[in-house]
């Protein structure tokens, strides 16, 4: 069980570092600096504190000490920001609560994710390991205005470094526990007047911490590499241009599975319905997953051109870029070997894009101006299948019908005399096919009116155009030796026989051979023998307004109402299903201040939004006697009221503070639980609050300079409601709890050479070893079973880098 007394303990080891650098500065360590961090999430080059945005910016130097291969492993220190990054092919984000539950193909996510200003999707795209990173700005909020698409809850910007004119290149070896081997290499290289060239190559592989109990294979690892190519052009001072490629490659197991249930003997179904009474602790539980070939693979290739030019009048821009990748997720979903209760899924998906934008950026009087288009094609396609066998069907038939249909007709055949009949242990397998074509057209932009040298009004508006098509397929089950034995059966007159013989009534032997030719897993409506298509069209037009006042030199205060949109969509497992827009309507007070002699910078903002018109693709239970679950679309409005608060404190020339911290309290203004309750006043399930405090200690020694850093992060527990049960995130047992408060705390000690030419390091992620249920999963629930995810646990591993 997690304990919330970690954080204190945090608190006092940062401090006690703390009163150390303070004493190094007495003996006459140099005098403290005020950092200036710059942005560019408003389309133009500022510094952070002048931005009437909450906005967390992470450097390069603060993604390498914490030792973060993507933003999945980050969003612990970022307040406000959730990842689920346990399928990298499929992850998971929201911004202060506001994200999507869906998995398919057929929707947009709320956060938008951009690369160098182009729009990564959601799905196999989103999650890329970084390679050759700047520094990530998280703007929190609807950002329409500011960006080409689908940003209506905040807005992720990942920011690469651009080719230098000056030889230089870095290498980093990182060696750690689990058989962790990372690997990193950079060369930037003039290639003559105007032209310079910057490749990059991450490499990173592990064999991960949990192993089957029963092959002794290891799990939860991962396997990845990506390299990076850019050429820089500048013919002269006024333009220039850059042209991008970049590819990554994903090949490792999938997410390990841990089921919730004793698998009991082979064969043998378990108890049901699971008793969560009796649920085996997933820390300490046997991993026992029998998915043949589970690989979760990604194939990922984009390709961007960007020019810029500078007008007499304003600055033109122009970026072009293709996205293609394609993935697959082989899955186990019943977190058993168990073959009574055989579950796994796949998900094949598809994807190329290609994105157009225009931007023109100036100043004339008193106006700062920003004006875009932006043009997005997006083909995508995805194949869900659900893979099971006769015998897990069996059960599931058992279970939901009280007639196990498969182990009856074998019953029934031995005793008409038919020998050789064995329909057991055959495998079935369920599709759904669908086929996306997103056209989007935006026309957006901003004025920064300067009403006064120390006042603004910022001016902004957005306007939409999508056009959507859609296909579903899903055919007929494929289970070809078992319809080799029905045709046999069939030649042979079983079931007409044992009508005449009386053994069976006419519906009784409708439901025996109807059961075996229908699909059963993948649970629809309309579903056809032939592709089904529809087209949706929606446009919308958003406002953004902010004023913002300086005080003094040191201190800017701003409120802002904005309104966001998110297009709508189609829900991939439910034939003919689609979903409306989604709008946000944000309200925000924020201040901006520093303390220039003390080289401390905070900002803080209150911040009031309504969410409507909520569509989140979820597993409901079946609410009729021998149906399954199904994947549907809810509808809720929402409102949330929070507080985002972020400080950086250059205490001494060899101490850094930072810290950020987020309070919400995110509720239901309508909506209702799959089980009918009134969710309207409860609360959504997010943490009220999200901290993140860490100290960057730096002091000469052996020559060099050593450095050690601490980052600790608290969460809050889940704030749980009805659905939050259903849906796998709250449950408390005698032996484990999901939703509970979370802590981690990272840690780097390192040593540099003077001249920065090489350097060692010792990192630890999660170094207390706190470990996490994520979350339950109940696709497996018809069949008595369920399963886990889980947070990893402590890593070591030792850093080499050089670098000139």
């Amino acid at each position: 069980m997690p304990r919330l007394r970690s954080p204190r303990r945090s608190v006092i080891a940062l401090s006690v570092l703390a009163w150390c650098a303070q004493a190094q500065t007495s003996e006459g360590e140099a005098s403290q600096k005020l950092e200036t961090v710059v942005v560019s999430g408003q389309g133009r080059t500022q510094q952070l504190q002048s931005v009437p945005i909450a906005i967390q910016v992470l450097g390069a130097d603060q993604v390498r000490k914490l030792g973060a291969a993507n933003l999945g492993d980050l969003d612990a220190h970022i307040p406000g920001l959730d990842v689920d990054a346990n399928q990298p092919t499929q992850p998971r984000m929201s911004l202060r609560g506001i994200g999507t539950s869906d998995f398919g193909i057929g929707t947009d996510s709320p956060v938008g994710m951009y690369v160098d200003g182009v729009y990564a999707g959601k799905t196999g795209g989103a999650l890329l390991n970084f390679n050759d990173v700047k520094r990530i700005e998280v703007l929190k909020g609807p950002q329409g205005t500011l960006f080409g698409r689908n940003s209506a809850g905040g807005a992720i910007s990942i920011v690469t470094q651009e080719p230098e004119f000056r030889a230089s290149g870095r290498g980093l070896l990182r060696l750690g526990e689990h058989g962790l081997r990372q690997a990193e290499a950079l060369v930037n290289q003039p290639l003559g007047d105007g032209l310079a060239l910057r490749a990059s190559l991450v490499t990173r592989s592990s064999n991960g911490e949990l192993r089957d109990a029963a092959t002794g294979q290891r799990a939860g690892g991962d396997h990845s590499w990506g390299a990076r190519l850019a050429l820089r052009w500048q013919p002269s001072e006024d333009t220039q241009a850059f042209l991008t490629y970049e590819h990554e490659r994903l090949d490792q197991r999938a997410r390990p599975a841990i089921g919730l249930v004793k698998a009991g003997a082979p064969g043998t179904p378990p108890p049901f319905p699971a008793d969560p009474a009796q649920y085996l602790d997933p820390l300490h539980a046997p991993l026992l997953n029998d998915v043949a070939g589970d690989r979760e693979k990604r194939d990922f290739d984009g390709l961007t051109l960007r020019i810029e030019h500078s007008l007499p009048w304003a600055e033109f821009s122009s970026t072009t870029a293709y996205r293609h990748f394609s993935s697959l997720n082989r899955q186990d979903n019943d977190g058993t070997n168990n073959p009574a209760i055989y579950l796994s899924t796949t998900n094949l998906e598809g994807n190329r894009s290609f994105q157009q934008e225009f931007r023109l950026t100036g100043k004339q009087g008193m106006a700062d101006w920003l004006a875009g288009l932006s043009l997005y094609d997006e083909r995508a396609t995805q194949t869900a299948s659900a893979d099971a066998t006769t015998t897990s069907l069996d059960t599931l038939s058992g279970n939901l019908l009280g007639l196990p249909l498969f182990s009856t007709v074998n019953q029934l055949s031995a005793a008409a005399g038919l020998t050789g009949v064995d329909l057991l242990g055959l495998p079935w397998q369920e599709l759904m096919s669908n086929v996306a074509r997103n056209r989007a057209l935006a026309v957006y932009g901003d004025v920064i009116w300067h009403l006064s040298p120390a006042t603004r009004l910022t001016t902004g508006l957005r306007f939409t155009r999508d056009d959507k098509r859609f296909s579903w397929f899903n055919p007929l089950r494929e289970a070809g030796a078992l319809d080799a034995q029905l045709a046999a059966l069939d030649a042979a007159g079983l079931f007409p026989g044992l009508v005449a013989m009386g053994a069976l009534s006419q519906d009784q032997a409708d439901q025996l051979r109807g059961g075996m030719s229908q699909n059963s897993l993948i649970a629809t409506q309309g579903a056809t023998q032939a592709p089904l298509s529809l087209r949706k069209r929606w446009t919308d037009t958003s406002p953004r307004l902010v004023l913002d006042h300086r005080y003094s030199r040191d201190l800017m205060v701003y409120a802002s109402v904005t309104r966001g949109y998110q297009a709508g969509g189609f829900n991939t497992l439910q034939v003919a299903s689609s979903y409306q827009p989604e709008r946000v309507t944000n309200f925000e007070l924020g201040l901006k201040g520093q303390l220039a002699d003390q080289a401390l910078s905070w900002g803080a903002s209150l911040f009031q939004y309504r969410f409507d018109n909520l569509q989140t693709l979820q597993l409901v239970p079946a609410s009729t006697p021998g149906a399954i679950p199904a994947y549907q679309v809810t509808v809720s409005d929402q409102r949330g009221t929070g507080l985002d608060l972020e400080a950086r404190w250059q205490l001494s020339a060899g101490l850094r503070l930072n810290g950020a911290l987020e309070l919400l309290d995110q509720t239901y203004r309508h909506g209702r639980a799959s089980g009918g309750e009134d969710l309207a006043g409860l609360p959504v399930g997010t943490p009220r609050s999200r901290a993140s405090i860490g100290v960057d200690y730096g002091f000469a020694a052996f020559g060099g300079r050593a450095g050690a850093n601490l980052q600790a992060a608290y969460q809050s527990a889940q704030r749980c409601n009805p659905e939050s049960y259903v849906q796998g995130q709250c449950l408390s047992t005698a032996s484990f709890r999901v939703g509970g408060p979370r802590s981690r705390l990272d840690a780097r000690l390192g040593w540099d050479r003077a001249d920065r030419a090489w350097g060692l390091a010792l990192l630890v992620t999660n170094l207390q070893d706190r470990r996490y249920v994520h979350k339950l999963w109940y696709e497996a629930a018809p069949l008595g079973s369920a399963y886990a995810t889980v947070s990893p646990g402590r890593s070591a591993s030792l850093e080499l880098h050089v670098g000139y």
